[in-house]
């Protein structure tokens, strides 16, 4: 099991591969963001997107969906997030598209209120099956401490 003490700053992974299909884009528009861009192939060659293209919320969930698949392979003791610092859509995802992620740590915290927790930052790239970027983000999670006991580094 990963605990906050075995989060390295600098360290990044490479991880998941999720497969972008019409049914999935559409549903998840019919349901959380109906814009006719994501509904309707004919409504959508007459946008700057040319064609069906997924919601930027619709990416969000892919891309949690791998990173909590991730977090399970790897055992890491995560206790959820308090929310990300930015989220970029960087380029349309299109039906067909196959989603990866990459992470790079940026910095960690234990909490000084909650001595049981530690934070950490972590930049995501996901990128499509072109190595192209489509979507950034700066996460915060939350991870458990091994030691709560352990004097709070300053």
């Amino acid at each position: 099991m990963d605990y906050f003490e075995d989060i390295e700053v600098g360290r990044k992974a490479r991880f998941g591969r999720y497969e972008v299909t019409r049914e999935e884009v559409v549903e998840f528009a019919k349901k959380y963001d109906p814009q006719a861009f994501h509904l309707n192939d004919d409504a959508a060659a007459k946008t700057h997107f040319g064609r069906l293209s997924a919601s930027g919320w619709h990416t969000c969930a892919m891309t949690m969906s791998m990173l909590v698949r991730n977090m399970e392979e790897n055992r890491q003791a995560g206790l959820g997030s308090p929310g990300i610092d930015e989220l970029r859509w960087i380029k349309p995802v299109y039906p067909g598209d196959t989603l990866r992620v990459e992470s790079t740590v940026l910095e960690k915290r234990r909490s000084e209120s909650r001595p049981e927790m530690g934070i950490f930052k972590s930049r995501l790239t996901v990128f499509n099956q072109n190595d192209e970027p489509v979507m950034s983000m700066v996460s915060n999670g939350l991870i458990q401490v091994r030691d709560p006991d352990a004097a709070i580094e300053t």
